[in-house]
């Protein structure tokens, strides 16, 4: 019956493994049933066939069910090595179910489909990815037909796999960079699928594939490969309204994911599937401009992108007025069109104008005309925000942009009348209850944009700018005191005081903003700053009544009043920040005792710290900024007298930013105010002159930081980046009195240190993915609007030693400050990678220990060039010593460079180098490979020297010992060494070489004759051609990609360890000095390939598996079944059903009620099921529910009769056993005892197993019939009572199996 049929194949994928194993036999049972029978069997011809038979078809179909079972056997398994050579046999099993002549399936598909989905099911990550790609893969090549169970299968089990972000790694020969292999396959997969769907399916398909994107939390990556795949689907007008929603559902959606870069890239791929697969004609303008709003400019669609203009070409539809904050962008939009319709250089933007009057009409009456509705001047008002934001956004051509300058230049006409309209609002009592201050955001908004636009394009505004911003400052000045002047505030006097702050916060913001305004110079400024000189900080407003809440909250707002006074406290910390940067300037102007001076003194800035402190814990976290600012400020002052406060203040920002670790809309901008805070030059100058409680804070913190960024990418970039700018970089900061901020270089020294050797070791896990991801959108360059929008946020952990590095360079050598500043950094490197080799003497490649060290080494080098004659020979002899150590070889051939390096500096430091040979033989094993290697570029030491012959006659004496060590890699190496420095020699024709000529000729006679002499001659002609020999020049080859890109490639470092030139060009917070040549590598060198010299076992191929049809043999569980005798009766209980399921007819016993081990019985029961024992007789149940019992049975309880016998009631069963006809057989070693080989096992036969210590009592041997033992050769007395249990139970089957087939 076809609903028999349905439930079997549904058996097949049920998580539980007791069913699938009982579907495979039912599934097994109907194939050798049919098969055996040569039946015909077919369902109705009403129904598409899930099970049918044909006597015609008898051996194609025996062979389509045994390769499926066995797959599905194979699945099983769960581990990848097992299965993927059966998964060829996934493709023969095609090939069976599909009819060439018809084009459509023989075999329901809903077969194939369990195959997949219990690979995408599978706990095993790889199984899983191994399994969507074969799918994909499949699917693509086979050109399968039609069914509607496949689309169901693709927005079902497959896009749940698709969520899992572990598929998407890329595999281990990938380049950084490149698209993983199921990126590219999901892309080409849903192309080709969808071509192949008849036109009236694609859109149904394509939007559940959509809203299958929508409805659960999909993860940053596979929603980017996703939304990739979409945008790479021919052109095909198939989604309408529904579709376009459900893909503004994903632009949504894709809004949750932390990783900007991420998240901009599945925005444009979004938009360009948008632009390919909906058909215009069935979609509103209100509908394509919500779509379009959904995506952010400055994360994705922006002007100056090739999506922009891409979008602008399929703007076929026409433009009219519409909604508010739409209008914004379609205005561009239309104006680019009508730019690429209109082709002539002389354009009139005749429509654009005609756009644009009906809102400029409106903004040039707000001035005089009082009686315009609210409404239409607040949406007025609102649309002149969104154009003026658009300069906001950093495009790159916007001076040469005809569009966006007309518009600029067309709104710069209404400035005058939307001043005078702003001041009156702000000013004139218009705005009285909650719901007006929304409206008091964007006129505080307009203010800046507007001064931004003047400034731009007309100076002749700054005078309407200054004429508005004294008013505004002294009528917001006049108000705020005369409601501070009020017993008690009413909501409206409240509301008053909240809108004087909040414009007095503008006008300060401005002030310090754009200095090219002279707003400065203002007298109301002046006033501001006398006014905010006695501002009571921390002020806060009384809750208004319950009728005044009630009248005044009537009006709809996004602001309750806790969030107003959070507000109005940040405006009043705005203000003060803008008087205390002004302190400095200030103490030169006014004179003694003004008011503003009295900021200036301790006890005053004392009472502002403690507010701040104050306001830290009532404050929500993203109001904080200019608190922490403030904080910068004062802290230096106070740090000699109010040490303990200073502290607190280091403790309690600390703790808002450690709280806020998960918070990512607010965390990274607290952290850099807190870093400006914490590490600015002021504070840590005052803290190192102090020396006390407050320094050691500070070294905790960066302690804290260092340890946050290890769970946390980017924490301390940002760290690292503000210390290096603000200790090397000038700056105009006016408050800073440190005439050298450099010192505070030398001082934290550590943070250099800790730039230098920065990272850690990533597991294959999300944070590695999320890298490599970053790095493929990354590689897209301008084919992805992404990469041009988004501002770097300089997060990636590379990016730290950038930073240090980028810092290094920087240094000047003849600067004394810079000179014993990294004198101090290369021996804290050196004694660093002293320490790491202390503490594990044996580090293998690419650990923790191997990459720190090669990170010292490479910053060494880095500092090599700057560094003294008198200091590099203090230094040498560690370097030496460091050679001597047990190092990998990326670690080798920097140390090796370095030595190189300096003994062509300074050759007379030769000496110190002919001691290191001097060493017992003991400590030279493991490095003197290292001292060799330096040889073989000595022609680059000797190349400033003028006596050349002595240094190469002492060369000769010390290369030549150890050419006949007996350690063969020593000898290889001094080898290498001997024929360069005897190439030199003949080349200076020296004669007294003479005696040495014929043994020197004669040995590199014999080594280059070493051909057809196995290893030995391949070994040498390998390390010939190693690159650190043959290719690699130490002083044409010096550069930072060599350092750190080239060298650690070709020395098989992990690739994440790899910086390349192009990160170095991406971070410009620190540039590197005008004169620095050293940048890129040696073509020769950096075409070289690791496979071009890495010492490879020549004697093992090995082959690609992955490319292979059909393997000869593969894995094959044993099918118990297979000889089993048909049983109708299936409704047994289950001890007795797993009696007669895929067993032979064995009258076999095993007795193990003397063993007590969980794991010794676990093992007889998966033995005793797999061998036929018809039971096992156990002491006690309970041992079933043992877990290292199930362990060891995997589920063979399930189908073996268990019988339970206690100890004590052994003697009574095996003479009931007896009566029915059983020998008692007992597994043990006595005098009397049969040879294994020799006896015969009764068919029906009792095995009765011993205790795992004392074997089987002897009460109970009396009442055996006999005793087997097995032979033995060795001189341990006895096996484990699981192995001889097996043995015994093989051999009875054995014999039973032989006996069987001589009766046949």
């Amino acid at each position: 019956p076809r609903m028999r049929r349905e439930v079997q194949r549904e058996g097949l994928t049920e998580r539980d493994g007791l069913c699938r194993k009982r579907a495979r036999y039912l599934l097994k049972r109907a194939v050798d049933l049919s098969g055996g029978q040569a039946a015909c069997l077919r369902c109705p011809p009403d129904e598409s066939s899930l099970f049918w038979w044909s006597a015609e078809e008898n051996e194609k179909l025996l062979q389509f069910w045994e390769t499926y079972i066995l797959i599905m056997e194979t699945l099983e398994g769960n581990q990848i090595h097992v299965i993927k050579p059966v998964l060829p046999k996934l493709n023969s099993l095609y090939e069976l179910a599909i009819s060439g002549e018809e084009g459509c399936w023989l075999f329901h598909p809903s077969w194939h489909m369990c195959i997949y989905k219990r690979m995408f099911e599978s706990e095993n990550k790889s199984l899983t990815k191994e399994g969507v790609l074969h799918f994909l893969e499949l699917y693509e090549t086979k050109h399968l037909p039609n069914s509607l169970g496949f689309s169901e299968f693709v927005i079902g089990p497959l896009m749940d796999a698709l969520s899992e972000s572990s598929l998407y790694s890329r595999t281990p020969s990938q380049l950084i960079g490149a698209c993983p292999p199921l990126g590219m396959r999901l892309r080409k997969f849903l192309a080709t699928y969808l071509m192949l769907l008849p036109e009236e399916e694609k859109g149904g398909f394509l939007l559940k594939f959509i809203q299958k994107m929508t409805n659960r939390h999909w993860c940053a990556v596979p929603i980017l490969f996703l939304s990739m795949a979409l945008a790479y689907i021919p052109a095909c007008k198939v989604l309408g309204t529904d579709g376009l929603h459900a893909l503004r559902d994903v632009l949504q959606c894709t809004m949750i994911t932390h990783q900007i870069l991420l998240r901009g890239a599945a925005q444009c791929y979004l938009l360009q599937a948008a632009m390919h697969l909906t058909d215009v004609e069935k979609v509103s303008l209100p509908e394509v401009a919500s779509f379009l709003l959904s995506l952010r400019p400055e994360e994705s669609l922006r002007r100056d992108t090739t999506l922009w203009m891409e979008v602008r070409t399929k703007a076929t539809f026409m433009f009219t007025e519409h909604f508010l904050i739409l209008v914004a962008t379609m205005i561009l939009l239309a104006a680019d069109v009508e730019r690429m319709r209109n082709k002539s250089s002389n354009i009139k933007w005749i429509e654009l104008e005609a756009f644009l009057n009906p809102l400029l009409d409106v903004l040039m009456k707000l001035g005089s005309n009082a009686y315009i509705p609210t409404l239409k001047t607040d949406k007025s008002l609102q649309l002149l925000l969104k154009l003026l934001q658009t300069r906001s956004l950093k495009c790159s051509n916007t001076q040469d942009d005809e569009v966006l300058f007309f518009i600029w230049k067309s709104l710069v006409t209404p400035v005058e009348s939307v001043l005078e309209f702003i001041l009156r609002q702000l000013t004139a009592n218009e705005l009285s209850t909650v719901g007006d201050l929304d409206r008091c955001d964007l006129y505080l908004a307009l203010i800046p944009e507007i001064v931004n636009l003047c400034l731009q394009l007309s100076s002749k505004k700054l005078t309407i700018i200054k004429n508005f911003i004294s008013p505004l400052t002294n009528a917001s000045i006049h108000n705020f005191r005369e409601t501070n002047s009020a017993e008690e505030l009413k909501l409206k006097e409240q509301i008053k005081k909240v809108t004087s702050i909040a414009s007095l916060t503008v006008v300060c913001e401005l002030v310090d903003q754009k200095p090219e305004a002279h707003l400065e110079d203002l007298p109301s400024v002046g006033a501001l700053r006398r006014f905010t000189a006695f501002f009571q900080s921390n002020e806060v407003l009384k809750k208004p009544s319950y009728i005044e809440e009630k009248s005044g909250l009537c009006e709809e707002t996004s602001q309750g009043w806790g969030r107003i006074v959070a507000r109005y406290v940040r405006d009043q910390w705005i203000c003060l920040r803008f008087v205390l940067n002004k302190l400095p300037m200030l103490a030169q102007e006014y004179e003694e005792g003004t008011s503003e001076l009295l900021l200036l003194t301790a006890e005053r800035s004392k009472e502002i710290l403690e507010s701040a402190l104050e306001t830290l814990t009532i404050l929500p976290s993203d109001q904080v900024l200019p608190v922490f600012d403030c904080m910068k400020i004062l802290v230096p002052k106070l740090l000699n007298l109010q040490e303990s406060l200073c502290i607190e203040a280091f403790d309690l920002a600390w703790k808002i930013i450690s709280s806020l670790s998960n918070t990512q809309l607010v965390f990274w901008s607290n952290l850099k105010a807190f870093v400006r805070f914490i590490f600015d030059n002021e504070v840590l100058a005052a803290a190192v002159s102090a020396k006390g409680p407050a320094y050691a804070k500070i070294k905790e913190i960066i302690l804290k930081l260092i340890d946050m960024s290890t769970t946390k990418t980017g924490v301390f970039n940002v760290v690292l980046s503000h210390c290096c700018q603000s200790w090397i970089l000038p700056t105009c900061d006016n408050r800073s009195a440190m005439r050298n901020p450099f010192l505070n270089a030398g001082n934290y020294c550590e943070l250099i240190i800790e730039g230098c050797v920065f990272g850690t070791v990533f597991r294959r896990d999300q944070r590695r993915l999320i890298q490599d991801v970053h790095a493929f959108i990354e590689n897209l360059g301008e084919n992805c609007a992404a990469n041009v929008v988004t501002e770097s946020t300089n997060r990636d952990d590379h990016y730290v030693r950038i930073c240090a590095i980028k810092f290094l360079c920087l240094l000047d050598g003849s600067n004394i400050l810079h000179k014993s500043f990294m004198e101090d950094i290369v021996i804290k490197l050196l004694e660093k990678d002293e320490l790491v080799s202390r503490s594990r003497t044996r580090y293998y490649a690419n650990s923790l220990q191997h990459r720190i060290k090669n990170r010292v080494w490479q910053t060494l080098l880095v500092l090599l060039p700057k560094l003294e004659q008198n200091f590099l020979c203090g230094i040498l002899d560690k370097v030496f010593q460091a050679g001597f150590g047990n190092n990998q070889a990326s670690v080798k051939y920097l140390i090796e460079w370095i030595v190189i390096l300096s003994l062509h500096k300074y050759p007379q430091f030769l000496n110190k180098f002919w001691d290191c040979f001097c060493y017992d033989e003991e400590k030279l094993k493991t490095s003197i490979c290292t001292f060799l290697s330096v040889f073989s570029h000595f022609d680059t030491i000797l190349q400033n020297t003028s006596e050349k012959k002595p240094i190469l006659k002492k060369a000769l004496l010390v290369v030549l010992q150890w050419c006949f060590n007996h350690n063969f890699s020593v000898r290889l190496y001094a080898l290498v060494a001997l024929k360069k420095i005897w190439g030199m020699c003949r080349m200076l024709d020296v004669e007294e070489f003479e005696a040495l000529t014929p043994v020197i000729e004669s040995s590199l006679q014999q080594v280059e004759n070493m051909h057809g002499t196995g290893n030995a001659g391949r070994n040498w002609q390998r390390i010939q051609d190693h690159f650190f020999f043959a290719t690699f020049h130490p002083l044409e080859d010096y550069s930072l990609e060599t350092i750190f890109y080239t060298l650690p490639r070709l020395s098989e470092v992990a690739e994440d360890e790899w910086i390349s030139l192009c990160k170095f060009e991406r971070f410009t917070d620190i540039p590197l000095p005008p004169a620095f040549q050293r940048y890129r590598s040696r073509a020769e060198l950096l075409d070289l390939k690791p496979s071009d010299w890495s010492q490879q076992d020549t004697g093992s191929s090995s082959v690609d598996t992955d490319g292979q049809t059909e393997w000869t043999d593969v894995q094959k569980k044993i099918i118990p079944w297979k000889h089993s005798t048909p049983s109708s009766d299936l409704e047994m209980v289950l001890q007795d059903r797993a009696a007669k399921l895929g067993k032979s007819n064995s009258r076999l016993i095993v007795v193990a009620s003397l063993i007590d081990k969980p794991t010794n019985l676990g093992g007889l029961c998966r033995t005793s099921e797999i061998f036929g024992a018809s039971a096992l007789v156990v002491g006690s149940l309970h041992y079933v529910q043992d877990k290292q019992f199930q362990h060891l049975s995997v589920s063979a309880e399930q189908w073996l009769p268990l019988v339970e016998v206690k100890p004590s009631q052994l003697v009574d069963y095996l003479q009931q056993k007896k009566t029915e006809g059983y020998t008692a057989i007992g597994v043990e070693q006595t005098a009397k005892s049969y040879d294994l080989t020799e006896y015969c096992f009764p068919e029906k036969s009792l095995l009765l197993l011993g205790n795992e210590h004392e074997g089987i009592p002897a009460n109970l041997i009396h009442h055996l019939d006999v005793c087997v033992e097995i032979p033995q050769q060795g001189i341990i007395r006895s096996l484990n009572v699981h192995v001889s249990g097996a043995l015994l139970i093989w051999e009875y089957t054995r014999q039973q199996v032989i006996k069987h087939k001589q009766q046949k």
